[in-house]
């Protein structure tokens, strides 16, 4: 499994505006093949910090994932949001281990 994690900034302000961006964007990428979960939260104590979460099935999923109309889509329309600060880190993990 293929995990995905990070954080990137946003001017508060436009958090309201990135929402039905970033929804197309999360709607359409959970509905890929080899995509387990895939989400974007907002930090409940750091307005305009935004938490990625996402698991995939192996690399070629998640490199197929940036090839899609809906994530070039993504790439395009965040530039008008003002995205800073992107730390975003992918790890392999072992399925089935719990802790």
């Amino acid at each position: 499994m293929i995990l995905v994690m990070g954080t990137f900034r946003m001017p508060p302000e436009n958090v309201a505006k990135a929402r039905p961006v970033a929804q197309r964007v999360v709607t359409a990428t959970r509905a890929e093949d080899g995509c387990i979960a895939y989400s974007y939260a907002e930090d409940m104590f750091d307005p305009g910090l935004i938490h990625v979460c996402e698991k995939w099935r192996d690399r070629a999923a998640l490199q197929a994932h940036f090839k899609t109309a809906h994530m070039q889509a993504w790439i395009a329309e965040r530039a008008d949001l003002n995205l800073t600060d992107r730390d975003i880190r992918v790890f392999e993990s072992d399925e089935g281990v719990s802790v």
